[in-house]
């Protein structure tokens, strides 16, 4: 008798776990999905159609784990005025994940750093410039 009762228990216990969980997802939206509801914000900003390249950001990589935002101000700043660097950072070791980007003030520096600067030295390691894709 106490195997059955236990065994009822949990088909209980079980079902309204089910139901909970049935009921959760009918009432979020999936994350593969678009929103259909025109203002919602989107979390991506890469994928957010509203917003346009003006052509003088870029894109970085083969960083050093020992390059700092200050290096690349230097290396970038003979190519025209540096704007903002966003230098990737891991969270847990607080080093460099070999990548980031730089916004110059202009397209026509951006142009030059593509230019000039990629497939260039830092830190004893070769670096890619490219502009930003979105």
């Amino acid at each position: 008798m106490f195997c059955a009762d236990v065994l009822q228990e949990f088909k209980v216990r079980l079902r309204s776990f089910v139901e909970i969980t049935e009921f959760w997802y009918s009432r979020s939206p999936s994350p593969y999905e678009r929103r259909s509801d025109p203002t919602a914000v989107s979390r991506s900003r890469s994928r957010d159609t509203s917003i346009e390249n003006p052509g003088n950001n870029l894109y970085v990589t083969g960083l050093s784990a020992r390059v700092s935002k200050r290096d690349l101000e230097k290396h970038f700043s003979n190519e025209g005025k540096v704007e903002d660097i966003h230098l990737v950072i891991d969270p847990w070791t607080r080093e460099s994940r070999g990548f980031g980007f730089v916004t110059m003030s202009t397209v026509e520096e951006a142009d030059r750093c593509v230019k000039y600067l990629d497939r260039s030295v830092l830190e004893g390691r070769v670096i890619t410039v490219e502009r930003v894709r979105i």
